[in-house]
């Protein structure tokens, strides 16, 4: 998260606060289990890359308000990053005793909703760090953890934004310091995932996810490609859009390293040796108008 007051604040606002929130991949992610509270658990490699949404937050305006320039978004209590607002500001009061100010928080969308890239999380993270900086940094980092938690399973991560073997229900992480300087093409089709619907639809007797984690993938050496791209949840969204197999033979075509579902889909992303290689290979892929394409890098 970059963060400046802008010169010029929004909605009468008194302060104007501009952030950055980068998605992210997941370029493993095993699923071990169902636990009783509906939750599943995960081991999962996160990385984020360098495709950012935009947010202003105007601090002390009349009133908690979200703006967003993307139809598909919620522009109502129900976003994650209005939530945020509202779930920091309530802490503040009750733990801390500082009065906060409303906020109006100006979204731009730049990350697709529904592509398994955690943008919505993203946004979270970013607004509890932008209002905690605002304060005087009242909220330590594990206060922040905590909050994050609360909003989802993926905001711990975008808390620290830096590579993290994630698990439990994606709250446990531990830093990540293996993985090389990839660049990465994402290719987002025309359809977005709910992510509830394919947790649901997994089907456990054919992950064999206990058996595959006997040993920590990761832990005794470094990022392979080859071995270790994987994602359980890839093989039932690929039986009902088969697109993503497509994707992924296209990705490979052009001399990705390899290529995988992000999260629960619909993303899928290449890897590739750097960034320019990512770039060429973007350029050179045949795709409906309709998709989005991003060349990119790791944020290591």
């Amino acid at each position: 998260m970059l963060a400046h007051t802008a010169e010029q604040p929004i909605n009468g606002a008194v302060h104007e606060i501009v952030l950055r929130a980068p998605a992210k991949i997941n370029l493993c992610l095993h699923v071990i289990g169902r636990r009783p509270d509906g939750y599943h658990e995960l081991f999962s490699l996160m990385c984020g890359v360098a495709l950012y949404d935009h947010l202003a937050l105007g601090i002390g305006t009349s009133e908690n308000i979200i703006q967003c320039d993307h139809p598909g978004v919620p522009a109502d209590a129900s976003n994650l990053a209005l939530k945020a607002a509202l779930l920091f500001n309530q802490t503040l009061d009750r733990d801390i005793g500082i009065r906060p100010q409303p906020v109006s928080i100006r979204l731009t969308k730049h990350i697709p909703a529904g592509g398994g890239l955690g943008g919505g999380s993203s946004d979270a993270a970013a607004v509890l760090k932008g209002l905690n900086d605002h304060y005087g940094a009242p909220f330590d980092r594990q206060r922040l953890l905590a909050l994050a938690l609360r909003l989802g399973a993926d905001v711990p991560f975008f808390i620290d934004q830096r590579p993290a073997l994630a698990e439990g229900i994606g709250e446990r992480l531990t830093p990540y310091h293996g993985l090389p300087a990839f660049g990465v093409v994402l290719v987002c089709p025309d359809f977005g995932i709910s992510t509830a619907q394919v947790f649901g639809s997994l089907n456990f007797g054919l992950t064999k996810s206990k058996k595959k984690l006997r040993y920590k993938p990761f832990k005794n050496g470094n990022f392979s490609a080859t071995d270790h791209l994987h994602n359980d949840l890839e093989a039932g969204v690929i039986r009902r859009f088969p697109v993503i197999e497509k994707i992924k033979k296209m990705l490979l075509d052009q001399g990705a390293i390899g290529s995988l579902m992000s999260g629960s889909g619909s993303t899928v992303f290449g890897l590739f040796e750097d960034q320019e290689a990512a770039g060429r290979a973007a350029k050179r892929l045949d795709r409906p108008d309709a998709w989005q394409v991003f060349a990119t890098r790791l944020l290591v």
